[in-house]
């Protein structure tokens, strides 16, 4: 490596504010953030303050250009330090898998305290149509796949139930409007379905709220085992309204979930899913783009013909839906796990130390973001030495070998990596 550059640069994050988000330090995303220091121009960076009556709701990490990391020392983007010295920190392989020197993942710590829209993200040919067509609300042409890892329990809503499972819910009276003709006998396909989720977007305010109060009113085994649905119902009606139709299309055709830590959930290009709560590290293909159907003002919803159309409808279980952990060949001491999704993007791992305990990351071929989520540790990194402390976030170099030795804390950390 050029001795102008370093191994690892140690990054200043932000913290945007939506109102799903948690309420300030009760956000694990907003407490993470506040706790990095570094460059303190007001100007261009300042110090994170936490608002105790304000909602956070994501730390981004990264070079995306929405909420950009500075390097802390010297409060230069990343991505100008990275166009310095594209070959030393990104290596001529990444630059020729993706055709440029731009880090091609997005990780975030997201803190979420009411179901964020009910949405999906376009892949790559809409994505790019739709950027050329209005780049003020689709800011990139890529798409945006991407996984979620909880961090505590987490709920969400993610791909379709079984087909056969959602044929028995359309036997209820109430729901049966939303099939096509009434043909409520046909064989449940995915194209059925479609038409099902369009029906149930496109339904006036009256009809959501007349099937809302008919479904609530039913006794629990009415619902063909799925007895979550009466009880989570008038928690989502209350956050958003009775007559909101993502209610109906997630309670009755998409699946619930419930993730305790260390779990991970992989959202596909035109994966339909919804957040519910909890904490977690999110990483997303390098893209901003989604369109919202549900949870959410209809003034903020996406057309529904748009978004039936791109609809993909695998996973049909929860099942599929999992990202299973698996042992990480370039972990020595066996204390840390891999996460990959099916995707050309990133990887991701976990290290997990007990007060003490060592590990050793062997180096890659391209760059990483690790943030230290919980504790911390004193890191080498190919002979330079820093102190990782709980919200320290580091862009890595590649060919870089990861040395970590925990403190009385422990330590909980997260890597994103290109593949």
């Amino acid at each position: 490596m050029a001795s102008q550059v370093q191994p690892v640069y140690k990054l200043k994050c932000s913290c945007n504010q939506y109102p799903w988000g948690r309420v300030g330090s009760d956000s694990v995303s907003a407490r993470l953030c506040s706790k990095q220091v570094g460059y303190d121009d007001q100007e261009k960076m300042g110090d994170f303050k936490i608002d105790e009556k304000t909602p956070y709701a994501e730390m981004w990490m990264g070079t995306y250009p929405v909420l950009p990391s500075y390097v802390a020392e010297s409060g230069e983007m990343l991505q100008d330090l990275i166009d310095k010295h594209p070959d030393e920190l990104m290596g001529k392989k990444v630059q020729e898998k993706f055709g440029h020197a731009n880090l091609q993942f997005l990780p975030k710590v997201l803190s979420i305290s009411k179901a964020l829209p009910l949405q999906l993200h376009p892949n790559k040919q809409l994505a790019a149509k739709l950027h050329k067509e209005d780049p003020d609300q689709f800011t990139d042409p890529n798409h945006k796949p991407e996984i979620a890892l909880a961090l505590g329990e987490f709920e969400a809503f993610c791909g379709f139930k079984p087909l056969a499972q959602i044929q028995k819910l359309m036997q209820i009276e109430t729901l049966k409007r939303y099939l096509s003709g009434g043909h409520d006998d046909k064989k449940f396909d995915d194209q059925m379905l479609k038409s099902v989720v369009g029906n149930m977007l496109h339904a006036s305010d009256d009809d959501v709220k007349a099937t809302y109060k008919a479904l609530t009113s039913l006794p629990q085994d009415q619902f063909a085992g799925d007895n979550y649905i009466p009880k989570l119902a008038p928690r989502l009606a209350e956050q958003y309204s009775e007559a909101d139709p993502g209610l109906l299309v997630a309670l009755i055709t998409m699946n619930y979930l419930v993730l305790q830590a260390g779990e991970s959930i992989y959202i596909p290009a035109d994966g339909i899913h919804a957040y519910l709560s909890g904490d977690i590290i999110e990483c997303m293909a390098r893209s901003n783009n989604v369109l919202n159907t549900g949870f959410c003002p209809r003034s903020e919803r996406n057309n529904v013909d748009l978004f039936t159309s791109c609809l993909t409808f695998t996973p049909h279980s929860p099942e599929e839906c999992m990202v299973k952990r698996e042992e990480y060949p370039r972990s020595k001491n066996g204390k840390t796990v891999l996460y990959a999704p099916p995707l050309s993007e990133f990887d991701a791992s976990e290290t997990s130390l007990k007060s003490g305990e060592k590990e050793v990351v062997e180096s890659i071929e391209g760059p990483s973001i690790l943030l230290a989520t919980r504790g911390g540790a004193k890191m080498k990194a190919n002979g330079m030495e820093v102190q990782l402390h709980e919200g320290a976030c580091y862009f890595v170099a590649k060919d870089v070998k990861l040395e970590f030795e925990a403190g009385r804390e422990g330590l909980l950390m997260h890597m994103f990596f290109v593949v």
